[in-house]
């Protein structure tokens, strides 16, 4: 049997959906309410799908995204090395290294800045059909930018690594050639220099208007548009530039992708470090209405554009899917198709990406010589079963 709707369900996060037909609103923003539409069940859920397994990990239930921003208290949540306690009023971040001015800067100085703001979604680096993909997200962002930050303090000749340190640490064992050592380490990211002179990288305090949440990094934390949740440094404690590569355990031993790659006329097994997203897209929920079925979903990408997102029916042709008109550039993007015809019983939905580039989103079969489970973007067929 599908589950009724209620409209609390599709205001939930926010969005105020009275009056919206009037205002021009796309689809998605109208919900299963306004369409007096059913959920119909997906066929390959649990009976039971826990989203905050721990206190410190939450996942989103992409079935009830109903809002283009995903609220505070809902964004998904993993933690490394736990939760700092962070003083929001007497926090600083040192910058230091390769910089002419070294420094420490209080809050008040960070928000004392010019005020950037920008729509940017990330996902965990390991959201895998394993989760249903509810380690995503989409925020509105607000703070003030790295790239103008570091040309006013001045990165020195030589500089060439920028390193992110948060408040967030944690022992750990390094062995070297069968040697130990406890040390305590923070958790850190690095980019060269290049990537963080991007235009649209930030120094982050607000999430959708209001302050960060402790769970979302407060009071200060990295946003890199197009890029994994890993490279997102919560609780921003420290930023440093050096000229050698960073070799800490966030970047050279942990979210390392390990796949078989040509390299000239060999095959061998090649080891990157986790930056960019890569290409994908996902089937959210699928709802019933008085004539015609729609099919919701979400896109992600590096900040290319989509060209299209295509859906396909059991062994169907591959069709168009609306897009969302709020999608920004760096932006979940959403999408919805209208499905005519639907015959009951079980079928399987699935849709893919593909960017202006000609860049197609691939198969599960492609990513064969992919060994880790980091940045899976492959197709994700969903089975639905329609009464």
């Amino acid at each position: 049997m599908a589950n009724k709707m209620t409209r609390r369900e599709v205001v939930r996060g926010g969005a105020v959906i009275a009056g919206a037909a009037t205002l021009g609103a796309p689809e998605w923003a109208l919900g299963s309410w306004a369409q007096e539409e059913t959920l119909v069940p997906f066929a390959d859920m649990p009976d039971e799908y826990v989203t905050n397994p721990s206190p410190i990990v939450r996942f989103v239930d992409i079935r009830n995204i109903n809002d283009f921003f995903t609220p505070a208290d809902e964004f998904f949540t993993i933690q490394h090395y736990g939760q700092p306690e962070v003083n929001r009023s007497s926090h600083q971040v040192e910058i230091s290294g390769l910089v002419s001015r070294p420094q420490k800067m209080s809050m008040a100085d960070i928000r004392s800045r010019p005020r950037i703001e920008l729509a940017c979604a990330y996902e965990c680096s390991g959201n895998s059909g394993r989760r249903f993909h509810g380690l995503v997200s989409n925020g509105l962002w607000g703070g003030t930018s790295l790239k103008a930050l570091l040309e006013d303090i001045g990165v020195e000749p030589g500089g060439r690594e920028v390193v992110f340190f948060g408040a967030d640490r944690g022992e750990e064992t390094i062995t070297v050639r069968g040697r130990s050592w406890d040390v305590e380490q923070q958790f850190a990211r690095s980019l060269s220099l290049d990537d963080a002179l991007g235009d649209d990288t930030m120094l982050a305090y607000e999430l959708n208007g209001e302050p960060l949440t402790v769970n979302q990094g407060a009071p200060l934390r990295l946003i890199i548009p197009g890029w994994y949740g890993v490279a997102q440094v919560k609780w921003l404690e420290q930023i440093h530039v050096q000229r050698d590569r960073f070799m800490g355990k966030f970047m050279a031993r942990e979210y390392v992708t390990l796949r078989d790659e040509a390299v000239g006329d060999s095959v061998k097994a090649t080891e990157t470090s986790i930056t960019r997203i890569k290409l994908k897209s996902v089937i959210c929920r699928v709802t019933r209405g008085p004539a015609h079925h729609t099919i919701h979903g979400f896109a992600l990408t590096d900040g290319t554009a989509l060209d299209r997102i295509e859906v396909h029916i059991d062994d169907g042709r591959w069709n168009r899917a609306t897009l969302d008109e709020r999608n920004t550039r760096y932006s979940w993007q959403l999408f919805t198709y209208r499905w005519e015809g639907a015959t009951p019983g079980e079928h399987t939905i699935t849709s893919r990406a593909i960017d202006t580039n000609g860049k197609v989103q691939p198969v599960q079969a492609d990513l064969e010589s992919k060994k880790t489970t980091w940045e899976n973007n492959g197709q994700f067929p969903r089975r639905v079963m329609v009464s």
